[in-house]
């Protein structure tokens, strides 16, 4: 029977590491590149079970889970992020797709908590992600942020079962993981010789909202999708008045900040 790597990358991520190798259990391997956590991050994935590389340096998402998806040992990969929890019945669907070897790729819907409740509308859901796939089908993107898996061609197919994201216990990590991001995207925009103003900011603000409340039926999630919506829209003001200010400094750091 084909066999299956997961792969995860981490940095002090001890609030999730646990839970989420624990919810793979059924991987024939499961690989963790660490860029230096100070947490205990790397004990608790070594004790239960993972292979774990700790990289001296942060080269941002994509070029990180590039390295990870290199040390894959098996034909299937399936790819996931540390907040992430894959439940049985979609551990059992993404056996069957190995087992079976039909399709080269899959992707899973992604269902993401918002501090404590499920968001089910707001441009959140169906979120699919692909994170399934042959190894040598797809590779992932060399986006410091926002990365996205480049697929080589062959036949994809969707899971049903969602893939369970605990990105966001707390408004607080919602706007630390803000901040971080809009850096990052605001460096590698500006470094691409890509400009902003504080128009273009207020614009893709007001834009925002309007699409995830109204277009995308964020009201139908009552008060936190209000207030999901209202933190796209400082994120989509956010990331663009990043960009400005560096526009305006005409300066960059060529390392992108961890999240």
């Amino acid at each position: 029977m084909p066999k299956l790597s997961v792969i995860v990358i981490t940095f002090n991520e001890i609030a999730n590491i646990e839970a989420c190798l624990k919810s793979v259990s059924f991987a024939d391997e499961i690989v963790v590149v660490d860029s230096g956590s100070t947490d205990g991050t790397i004990d608790v994935a070594r004790r239960l079970g993972a292979v774990v590389h700790v990289t001296p340096d942060w080269p941002g998402f994509g070029p990180q889970k590039n390295r990870a998806l290199e040390l894959a040992q098996h034909p299937w990969v399936l790819s996931l992020d540390a907040d992430e929890r894959v439940p049985a019945e979609l551990a059992r669907q993404i056996r069957q797709v190995v087992t079976e070897g039909t399709w080269s790729a899959c992707e899973i819907p992604r269902l993401t908590q918002f501090c404590g409740q499920w968001i089910r509308h707001c441009g959140w859901t169906p979120d699919y992600v692909l994170r399934l796939f042959k190894r040598g089908a797809a590779h992932f993107s060399d986006d410091l942020v926002h990365e996205r898996v480049v697929f080589s061609g062959g036949v994809t197919h969707r899971l049903t079962v969602p893939l369970l994201h605990f990105s966001y216990p707390t408004p607080t990590h919602y706007w630390r993981k803000l901040e971080q991001y809009s850096q990052a995207w605001a460096q590698q925009r500006f470094a691409a010789g890509q400009t902003s103003s504080m128009l273009r900011a207020a614009l893709a603000g007001v834009v925002a909202f309007l699409r995830s409340y109204i277009v995308r039926l964020g009201f139908l999630d009552g008060a936190m999708g209000f207030a999901v919506c209202t933190m796209q829209a400082q994120a989509a003001f956010g990331k663009y008045f990043a960009l400005y200010c560096l526009n305006q400094k005409n300066d960059i750091s060529p390392t992108p900040p961890h999240v």
